[in-house]
């Protein structure tokens, strides 16, 4: 579906159904310099099972068109004009990585529009090393290939996938090196400056759930725990064995996590 935001053409995965105002929607928000398709299989499941889906490329992601937005806060306002702009009310909004940020912020900033938070690979601040975000500033290979290096567990680098023919890591590098020039680094930048997350969370009235990888090295679990005991009404599930990357490493265990919420 194409909608039209801020005078920039934004594209919204729908699961090839028109939203329907009486349905409950779910909103789903990519990662650092990712696209609407590493909610592939979710999407699928929720479209055929009577929601909304809306799965967007955040603007200068994908297809979607403008430049990418410069704060957590800002995203979040953007998230609320896609409602608007598909004559939605509320919705449970699901974010992996940089998208858990956005989705802690839209609770906190739109309370009446949210039902609830899934919020997958988190945690609060997500402080960004410096190294990094100078590799991406100058658009150095190295930025996308650090991201993916830490963001699968050990055992996902070696290879085999539960979606046969799928190269999680290969995969992963693919999909960053489509991000036009300087979005990793907005997105980064983003991240990093994200510092009253916290605060935001402590707000946050509606269920949340975190889904967290047992051996995520870009946002540990340790880490992930300030934002469960921020959040007033919330509960976090482990999984076993995977990294930042659950999409890719646990496509099934993060689908049934999702039902349970959304």
């Amino acid at each position: 579906m194409q909608l039209e935001i801020n005078g920039h053409e934004v594209y919204v995965a729908t699961g090839n159904k028109k939203p329907d105002p009486d349905k409950d929607t779910v909103l789903f928000i990519h990662g650092t310099g990712q696209d609407h398709t590493i909610w592939v299989l979710p999407t699928r499941y929720f479209a055929r099972h009577d929601r909304n889906v809306l799965a967007v490329d955040l603007p200068g992601h994908g297809r979607s068109g403008g430049q990418p937005l410069q704060s957590i806060e800002a995203m979040a306002d953007w998230a609320v004009q896609v409602l608007d702009a598909s004559g939605l009310s509320r919705a449970s909004v699901v974010g992996h990585s940089l998208g858990s940020l956005i989705a802690i912020a839209t609770a906190a900033r739109h309370p009446d529009r949210v039902r609830a938070i899934a919020l997958v690979g988190v945690t609060v601040p997500m402080p960004v090393s410096e190294f990094l975000l100078e590799q991406a500033r100058h658009g150095k290979h190295e930025a996308i290939e650090m991201l993916n290096y830490w963001g699968y567990s050990k055992s996902a680098q070696l290879g085999g996938n539960a979606t046969p023919g799928n190269w999680m890591l290969g995969g992963g590098m693919r999909l960053m090196e489509r991000a036009g020039p300087g979005v990793i680094y907005t997105d980064l930048n983003a991240c990093n400056e994200y510092i009253e997350g916290l605060e935001h969370a402590a707000d946050i009235a509606c269920p949340a759930l975190l889904i967290l990888g047992e051996r995520d090295m870009l946002t540990p679990v340790r880490s992930a725990m300030k934002v469960v005991s921020a959040l007033p009404n919330a509960e976090q599930v482990i999984l076993k064995g995977s990294g930042h990357a659950l999409l890719a490493e646990k496509p099934d265990p993060v689908l049934d996590q999702l039902i349970r919420v959304v």
